[in-house]
C-alpha cells in the first residue's frame, strides 16, 4: 500500500469525569504542538494538526526518524520545546504508530499499536511518551503542573475524529462562589438547571457564570427547596457580563458552594465547572477571587 499524504488526527474528548480501570491507559497531556511523522524511505515530512509543515522547527527530530530502520511509517506524537517560550531542548514524544512498512496500523487495538511502537526503535531527540501506572494519574499531573492527563481505551482503534476512546482529564481549581440565582430545568432534569455564581470584589458581587454538572437528583431537590425560600426579584450580581435573563430565578447570595473549574476565560468566567459541594463553613464574603 502507498503511504498516505494526511491522515487526520485522532482528537480526545474533554471529561470531567475521573476513573482508572484495567481497560485504561493513561499517558500525561503534553502541552506542545501535535505533530504526525511521514517517512517514506529517507524522506521525512512533520506536518503540525492543520498540516503545516514544521521540519525546519524540528530538524533534529527529522533526522532521527530518517535514520529509522523502516521504509514507510507513520508517528502520532507531540512536539515540545519550540514554540511556548520554554527553554528546553527540542524533542518529539510519540504516543502511537499508525503506519508501518505498508500496513495502516488505525484498524488495530490500542494494546495491538503499542505493541508495534515497542519494536520500534526510537533515539533521541524522539521518544515514547511515558505510560502512567498511578493509581490516580489525575493527581500525580496536578501536583507536578503538568497540564492533566489522556486516558485512552486499550480496545479501541485510531479513529480519525474526537472521539469518545481518548478522554482528556485537565487538572482543575477550586474555589468557593456564592450563588446568586439558577436557571430553570430543561427536559427531564428535576430541581433546578443550573447554578448562576460570583464572587466578591470590595463590595461588588461578580457574576463568575454557570455551574450546571456535579448534581445528583436528591441535591437538586433540595437546593430547589431552600431557593424557593431565598427568592428575590433582582439580580444581586452588581458587575456582570453576559448575566442570563430567560428562565432564570435569583436568589438572596447567602448559599456558597465549591466548584471545580479548568480556567478563567479572559472575560473572567468560569471554563468547564462543576459543582464539588456546598459549603456550610464559609461565609459569603469569603468566596473571592484569588490571585497569584
Amino acid at each position: 500500500m502507498m503511504l498516505p499524504d494526511w491522515l487526520e488526527p485522532m482528537a480526545a474528548t474533554l471529561t470531567q469525569e475521573r476513573f482508572n480501570g484495567d481497560g485504561w491507559v493513561f499517558e500525561r497531556k503534553l502541552d506542545g504542538i501535535r505533530l504526525l511523522a511521514f517517512k517514506d524511505g529517507s524522506d521525512v515530512r512533520l506536518l503540525s494538526r492543520n498540516r503545516l509543515p514544521q521540519n525546519h522547527a524540528y530538524p533534529a527530530v527529522a533526522r532521527a526518524i530518517a535514520e529509522l530502520p523502516h521504509r514507510t511509517l507513520i508517528l502520532d506524537g507531540e512536539a515540545l520545546g519550540v514554540w511556548g517560550g520554554r527553554n528546553e531542548a527540542p524533542c518529539y514524544q510519540v504516543f502511537d504508530v499508525l503506519w508501518l512498512d505498508g500496513q495502516d496500523l488505525t484498524k488495530l487495538t490500542l494494546d495491538e499499536r503499542n505493541a508495534v511502537l515497542d519494536t520500534i526503535p526510537l533515539q533521541a531527540p524522539v521518544s515514547r511518551v511515558e505510560r502512567l501506572a498511578d493509581e490516580r494519574p489525575w493527581e500525580r499531573a496536578c501536583a507536578e503542573g503538568w497540564e492533566g492527563v489522556i486516558a485512552k481505551r486499550r480496545d479501541a482503534p485510531y479513529e480519525h475524529r474526537r472521539s469518545p476512546y481518548w478522554l482528556k482529564m485537565k487538572c482543575e481549581a477550586s474555589r468557593e462562589f456564592v450563588v446568586g440565582g439558577f436557571t430553570d430545568p430543561q427536559r427531564s432534569r428535576a430541581g433546578l438547571g443550573a447554578l448562576l455564581v460570583g464572587h466578591y470584589d470590595g463590595d461588588d458581587l461578580v457574576f463568575a457564570g454557570k455551574v450546571g454538572t456535579g448534581f445528583d437528583t436528591r441535591l437538586l431537590l433540595e437546593l430547589r427547596a431552600r431557593f424557593d425560600a431565598i427568592e428575590i426579584e433582582r439580580p444581586p450580581f452588581t458587575r456582570a457580563v453576559a448575566l442570563p435573563r430567560l428562565g432564570v430565578h435569583w436568589v438572596h447570595p447567602e448559599i456558597v458552594v465549591q466548584v471545580a473549574f479548568i480556567e478563567w476565560t479572559t472575560h473572567g468566567k468560569l471554563r468547564h465547572s462543576r459543582l464539588l459541594g456546598l459549603r456550610a463553613d464559609k461565609a459569603p464574603r469569603e468566596a473571592v477571587r484569588e490571585t497569584p
